[in-house]
């Protein structure tokens, strides 16, 4: 890429802590055969050498850029941050824990060319039954899909990619903790249509040090991808008709209920009903609609 050039694609890695993955992670993006980009590392004030890995890399390829927030800012105020320091016309996450596969850029901007009115991508989707990727779906039709068919909005950033003026547009993620990914889709699905693309783009590392690795032992968490379901599905923007939010909300409560009682039988008495009382279902409802199903 000519210095004076714009990037096509600005590749974001936030890190915290991360220097036992960071090199193999960046290495990965410098080995793209994709090569119109920039690497913009974001150290979030690790403890660890980091930051230090971090500038070495800039030191040895002008397509690295390496900053340090003044303060830990966590995990999607940092993505935020990272986007800002951004100029190509895609942004795309590769965290410094996971890698991208060499052609993963390519494949993923060439989609997003394909498809001018589409805001955003998701990648590394199971084979879908009816077409080959990529495919574009509106807003309306990605709702459909993830509530009435199979999951779309559960993808990490890792698999997506964004038109830059998009992401501006909605304002970033919203920095709720765990969920922020998630309730990101939906905002941008209420907008802007999707491209879907394939396996094969990035790889993600599954490790402990992660804090996905919470959803195992904290009962709550899983609950609050639910209730973010139902606030998305009541927002005013949400593209579905009044039949299909209604079919929607049913099938979210069901499964509330469903999860409420199954933490009550299988872990705790007192998340249970900590988890009742944000449901907003009294006991005999929650059991009617377990029933009903």
């Amino acid at each position: 890429m000519n210095t004076n050039e714009k990037p096509m694609v600005s590749v974001l890695m936030t890190t915290y802590n991360r220097e036992k993955f960071l090199a193999i992670a960046v290495d990965s993006v410098l080995a793209s055969t994709y090569e119109n980009l920039e690497l913009i590392i974001v150290d979030d004030q690790s403890k660890d050498k980091s930051y230090e890995i971090a500038l070495d890399y800039a030191e040895k390829d002008s397509r690295v850029k390496a900053f340090r927030n003044e303060k830990n800012l966590g995990d999607y105020p940092n993505r935020n941050k990272a986007a800002s320091h951004a100029s190509g016309k895609y942004l795309k996450y590769v965290d410094a824990d996971d890698m991208i596969y060499p052609t993963g850029l390519e494949v993923m901007v060439s989609a997003m060319e394909k498809y001018p009115e589409a805001g955003w991508g998701l990648s590394s989707l199971p084979q879908d039954s009816k077409q080959m990727y990529p495919f574009v779906l509106s807003g309306r039709e990605a709702y459909l899909r993830h509530y009435f068919q199979e999951k779309l909005f559960h993808k990490a950033p890792l698999s997506a990619i964004f038109r830059k003026e998009t992401f501006d547009k909605v304002g970033g993620f919203t920095g709720k903790r765990y969920l922020g990914d998630f309730e990101m889709w939906h905002i941008l699905a209420n907008h802007f249509p999707v491209v879907l693309m394939p396996q094969g783009v990035a790889w993600y590392r599954v490790h402990e040090d992660q804090e996905m690795q919470n959803n195992r032992t904290d009962a709550t968490i899983p609950f609050k991808y639910l209730k973010c379901s139902e606030e998305m599905i009541n927002h005013p923007d949400c593209p579905l008709s009044a039949d299909e939010k209604e079919k929607a909300l049913n099938k979210i409560k069901w499964n509330q209920a469903r999860y409420i009682l199954g933490v009550g039988k299988n872990q705790s008495i007192k998340t249970m009903r900590m988890l009742q009382k944000e449901s907003e279902m009294g006991y005999m409802e929650i059991i009617k609609r377990v029933l009903k199903k």
